[in-house]
Order: structure tokens, then C-alpha cells, then sequence
């Protein structure tokens, strides 16, 4: 029997809940529905059009012949979903191409076909309303298959065509492809269902609102094994010709034209909602040119460097000091600094006086550069303590906030965080410190670890348990090293692949996802169990010295799915400007979260740093790229 999309497999053993008859479908719709709604969800709902390749080529043949477009024209496809138009163009020799979208899903799809395919198009995330673009930039805009219309009220559509304009150069033409909404007030269908495969089904339940103005939508997606996997509200408004241009000309288009009307026919040839006809317009910007300000000679920013205490203990570390290697490490990380041109850096190290330090040079600092992932006093306990010590001073820091890092810090929030967004993680339960009795939900081998700290204390060839007996003895020396008030994780042990994924930025605007690497165990003795413990990082007589990282080799779909999720995670957890998480395949290839890495290592051989050398990102600037995301952070805050 031919097997299910993984994303269906990895929602089966959780059911979507699902309302049941409901009499008012607008009371039920999310006014920011379009932030969730567009995943691989919609990909298989609509597919018979937005997967259709050949309806792409004649809505680009149709699309082209209107803009007259040229090899040399600068098109932005606003938007854009996964990037179906503005790919077709770029195969058909259109060389100034840009793509932006809200959904992280779609866009990283985009990007994963450009890369595939190697074509020249810049696909970033962003708010159709404040786009990242500078004015003057694009000959065309299009705003395609029916992508206008999601907001709240037609003043935030306003919003998206005076942005337009901006971005247009004189004379630059929009292009709106939208549903026709005379025509599907009357004849909207108020009920449907339908095959979108072998396995899915899609019900779908239609209101027009109580103003008149949208078209509200419900869809209930079911598969035939698990049942009720997502049950979805949105709401578009319906606009007329008439409506259309009235809107246009409000953001001070001109030469307004309905240039032609698109009726869809699929092979599925089944309920095709807001895509059924579609009205495409045109219309000019007229305006001046811009005048160009003057750079300034950009002064250098100070950034204060703030480390780990060399002159303290650190209980993590194998001869609890700062030695050779972690001096050698430091050195690297100077010299990545000393070549970037931009900015000053000095550095601070002393705990004893950091407070102090801190107040003295308040004044003369840009940002910190927070990279005392050893806490404060070197205690792992107070990492979040250094960045909740510069937010009583208000000094802009680099990395994540105390409140994530508090998150992150207990392995079992995050399961729950991760549970609540739709994320796989494995079966597990916390043991705490007065449990002397307890049940294992899952089968061995399973794992057992801290619940709290990171770098892998705690973590090593005896934390994997194939019996009762040996998981008692793994929390017993837990408690001895840790302390018996401690709460212990207790997980299935997963015997895939071991996978990390980086990313640097801060979505949804700008961000790099480093290529996911998994860890390679060829080396280690066959009766060793395969995990990167705390012996492979800190032991280098360990046999588990000798693991290496690789490039990931995942199937496409896998590999989407870990970039969603961690994209979701990383936003509702509040990471920002670096991000490391660990991810580890089960049995049969369905990937699971292990834990989320907030200021991951920075270090020149660290996971990190393998993954950028990767995508031949040098070790200087890997380290430059996590300096401006956090400054183009701190700069937006300010200006906002």
C-alpha cells in the first residue's frame, strides 16, 4: 500500500479537536488567521491549483503578455506562497526576481526550489504592509492567486498598496489578481467535500459575513485513519471592479484597467472557493523620484564583549577551570572580531566587578556582545542572569532574553510548548525529586537525563536503559552528581538519525537557516549506544571522541518539517539572533525534538560553526552574521 505524507504520519497520534455544528462561522475566525493557516496543509487542500504546474505557466503566459515584462525587469511577487509564479519567471530568463511572504513554511520552500532548481531568486519573510525593501526599487508588484483581501479591515488593504507604491519606481505598474466578489456572492457554494488524495478528505462550510463584506470559510480536513486533523476558520473580503479601483485610487494609482477575468478549471474539477474567477487588474504609480540622502561616514558601534569568569570554578568543565582549549577558543573568537570594520569591541570577564563594569561604560556602549553562555559566576544555574542584569541598566544585549533562556532551561516546559504548537517530540515523563515510584509509558530502550542544564551534563553511555533496573541506577547517578531534589527526564530512545539545525536571525523578517547536520557514530564501537553525550564534547580519551557532524541527509519533507517547527519554536519561545536545536529521528524516519538551544556555542569547532563552514560561512563571518541580526534588532526596537 502506498505510504501517507509524512505530514500526516507525524499528526496521527494527535487528533485535531474539532468544534462540531457551529451556527455562526464568523464568530470563530482569528482576524490574524493568515498567520497559521498556510503550511503543508494548504499545499495538499488546494493543490489542484497552487501545485498545478501547467495552470502556473498560463496564468504566467496571461501575467507576462499584460506587464510586457523583459529580461531586465525588477519584479517583486508579493505574497508570494511557495513561490510558484515567481519561479516560472525565473525559468523563462527574468533575472531581477524577489519573492516575500509571511508564512515561514512557504517561503522556506521557496527557497529549497530555488536552491534545487538554481535560480536566481531572493525569497525573504515579511508583512505585506512594512516590506523590507527600499523605495524605488521594482518595475512590477504582483499581488497574485488571490493573496489580496486576508486583513482585518480594507484600511490594512490600504496599507499593502500605499507600501506598494513606495517600493514602485515612477511609472512602476501593480498587478492585483484577485476574487471576483460580485460573482461569488451569488454563487458561492455553502457546502462541499471533497478527495484531496488517497487518504484526505476536506469539508468545507461557507457564510458571507454580517457586514456583507467577506466570504467566511470553514474547512475540516480529515484523514482516514487518524480522523479530524485540522479544523480552520478564515475570513476574505469580497471585493467588486468597482470596489477595486475606488481602493487603488484611494493610494493615488493611476491608469487603473480590469484587464481580464480567470476562470480556473482543475483536473480535480471540484469545489474551487475564492479561486473559481478571478479579476486581474493593473494600475501605474506616477510620482516622483525619491531624492538619495547622503550617507554619513557611519562611526563605528562599541560593543562590550562580556564572557565567562576564567578566574572561577566552572563545574561544567572537566577539570572544573577555564583551561588551554577554552583560552585557545576565546582567541578565536577575538580574532573573528578584530577584522570586522563596523565595530569596536572591548571585552569583560571579571564577575567579581561586571555589575560595576557594567554602570562605568553604560553610556559609551552600543550593545553587548552576550557570549557568557557559563552564567554568571560561571554557574549554569544564572545564565539568564547576565542579560536580566543588563536589562535593569538597559544596555542592548545580543541573544536571547532571561525569560527564554528560564524556558529553555527545563527540558520539560519545552516538551509542553512544543506539544501545545503541533510539535513531535518523544514519549517521555519527569521524575521528580520525591518520586520513588513510578510507570514508564514507552518501551526500552529509553534515556535518562537532567531535566534541567544543558552542554550534556549528566548525559552519557550510561543514561541509555534497556530495564527497570538500569533506569533506577541512571537516576541514582543523577542524584548523586545533581542533587536528589532534582527533577529527572525519562524519554524513548530514539535510534534514527541524530540531527541539529542553526538559525541565525530573527524571524519572520530576516533569517538564515544553516544546513541541518546529523552526527556521524560510523567510529564508535558497535555495542556503545549512539547519542552525543557529555563525553564527546568535554573527553578526548572518550571512544565518543571520535563522532563527527555531516551534512544531513534527509528527505525533502523531513527536512521542511524541521525547519517549520523549529521556525514556530524559536517565535514562541522568544530566541533570538542564534538558535541551535537538536532533533533525532525515530525508527521509522519521523523526526522528534530533543531540546531547544538558545546562545547555542559559539565556539570556532562548535556545531554551530561546522554547520556555517557547511554553507562556506567562515568562522569570522558566522560570528559577523549573529553581530548584525542582533543590531538590526536593536535598531528596529528603537526606531519602533
Amino acid at each position: 500500500m502506498k505510504e501517507r505524507p509524512k505530514e500526516y504520519q507525524n499528526k496521527e497520534k494527535q487528533k485535531s479537536r474539532t468544534l462540531g455544528p457551529v451556527p455562526h462561522l464568523e464568530e470563530h475566525v482569528n482576524p490574524d488567521w493568515w498567520k497559521k493557516i498556510f503550511n503543508s496543509l494548504y499545499l495538499k487542500t488546494d493543490a489542484d491549483i497552487v501545485e498545478d504546474a501547467s495552470i502556473t505557466r498560463q496564468e504566467i503566459d496571461t501575467f507576462s503578455s499584460i506587464l510586457k515584462l523583459t529580461p531586465e525587469s525588477h519584479v517583486l511577487d508579493l505574497c508570494c506562497g511557495q513561490g510558484r509564479h515567481t519561479l516560472e519567471l525565473a525559468r523563462r530568463g527574468i533575472k531581477n526576481l524577489d519573492g516575500l511572504d509571511r508564512s515561514h513554511y512557504l517561503i522556506q520552500r521557496a527557497k529549497n526550489t530555488a536552491k534545487k532548481e538554481s535560480l536566481g531568486v531572493k525569497f525573504k519573510e515579511g508583512d505585506a504592509r512594512k516590506t523590507p525593501y527600499t523605495t524605488d526599487t521594482f518595475d512590477v508588484v504582483m499581488v497574485l492567486g488571490n493573496s489580496f483581501g486576508y486583513f482585518e479591515t480594507s484600511d490594512e488593504d490600504l496599507r499593502v498598496l500605499k507600501e506598494v507604491k513606495r517600493i514602485l519606481k515612477p511609472w512602476g505598474k501593480v498587478l492585483l489578481d484577485v476574487a471576483d466578489g460580485s460573482y461569488l456572492k451569488e454563487k458561492y457554494q455553502p457546502r462541499s467535500w471533497e478527495w484531496i488524495d488517497k487518504h484526505n478528505f476536506v469539508c468545507r462550510e461557507r457564510s458571507i459575513s454580517t457586514d456583507g463584506q467577506k466570504l467566511i470559510s470553514r474547512e475540516v480536513i480529515v484523514n482516514d485513519t487518524s480522523g479530524v486533523i485540522a479544523d480552520q476558520f478564515y475570513a476574505e473580503r469580497l471585493y467588486t471592479t468597482e470596489t477595486l479601483k475606488e481602493l487603488l485610487k484611494k493610494a493615488d494609482f493611476t491608469d487603473i484597467e480590469i484587464v481580464d477575468s480567470i476562470n480556473s478549471q482543475t483536473l480535480r474539477n471540484q469545489d474551487l472557493g475564492m479561486m473559481e474567477r478571478r479579476i486581474t487588474v493593473t494600475a501605474t504609480v506616477r510620482k516622483e523620484w525619491t531624492p538619495k540622502r547622503k550617507k554619513a561616514k557611519e562611526a563605528k558601534k562599541n560593543v562590550v564583549v562580556v564572557f565567562g569568569d576564567p578566574r572561577k570554578n566552572d563545574s561544567l568543565k572537566p577539570c572544573g577551570v577555564f583551561d588551554d582549549d577554552d583560552m585557545y577558543t576565546i582567541d578565536q573568537l577575538k580574532g573573528g572580531l578584530h577584522g570586522l570594520e563596523n565595530y569596536s569591541f572591548k571585552y569583560l570577564d571579571n564577575h567579581d566587578t561586571l555589575v560595576t563594569d557594567l554602570a562605568k561604560i553604560k553610556s559609551k556602549t552600543d550593545f553587548i556582545f552576550n557570549l557568557c553562555d557559563e552564567g554568571y559566576d560561571n554557574d549554569p544555574k544564572k545564565e539568564l542572569h547576565v542579560p536580566a542584569i543588563l536589562e535593569m541598566f538597559n544596555i542592548p544585549y545580543t541573544g536571547s532574553g532571561p525569560q527564554c533562556l528560564a524556558f529553555c532551561y527545563d527540558k520539560a516546559l519545552v516538551r509542553g510548548i512544543a506539544k501545545d504548537l503541533g510539535v513531535p517530540v518523544p514519549e517521555g515523563i519527569v521524575v521528580k525529586g520525591e518520586d520513588t515510584l513510578f510507570e514508564l509509558p514507552m518501551d526500552f530502550p529509553v534515556i535518562v537525563k537532567p531535566n534541567f542544564g544543558d552542554s550534556s551534563f549528566g548525559l552519557n553511555q550510561h543514561s541509555v536503559c534497556n530495564s527497570r533496573d538500569e533506569v533506577v541506577r541512571a537516576i541514582y547517578d543523577i542524584r548523586e552528581g545533581l542533587g536528589y531534589d532534582k527533577p529527572i527526564l525519562v524519554e524513548e530512545f530514539l535510534s534514527g538519525k541524530d540531527l541539529s539545525i542553526g538559525i541565525i536571525g530573527n524571524p519572520p523578517e530576516n533569517y538564515t537557516v544553516l544546513p541541518l547536520t546529523q552526527e556521524d557514530y560510523s567510529d564508535l564501537p558497535e555495542e556503545l549506544p549512539k547519542l552525543c553525550g557529555y563525553e564527546a564534547k568535554w573527553i578526548p580519551d572518550s571512544p565518543y571522541w571520535k563522532i563527527k557532524s555531516s551534512p544531513a541527509d534527509l528527505p525533502k519533507e523531513t527536512e521542511e518539517l524541521i525547519i517549520e517547527c523549529s521556525l514556530k519554536l524559536i517565535t514562541r519561545l522568544e530566541c533570538r539572533d542564534y538558535t541551535r536545536l537538536d532533533w533525532r529521528l525515530d525508527a521509522k524516519g519521523n523526526p522528534k525534538l530533543l531540546e531547544v538551544n538558545p546562545n547555542p556555542g559559539w565556539c570556532w569547532d562548535g556545531h554551530l560553526a561546522k554547520m556555517a563552514k557547511i554553507a562556506d560561512i567562515s568562522y569570522s563571518d558566522m560570528i559577523a552574521m549573529i553581530l548584525k541580526s542582533a543590531d538590526e534588532r536593536i535598531s528596529g526596537q528603537k526606531q519602533g
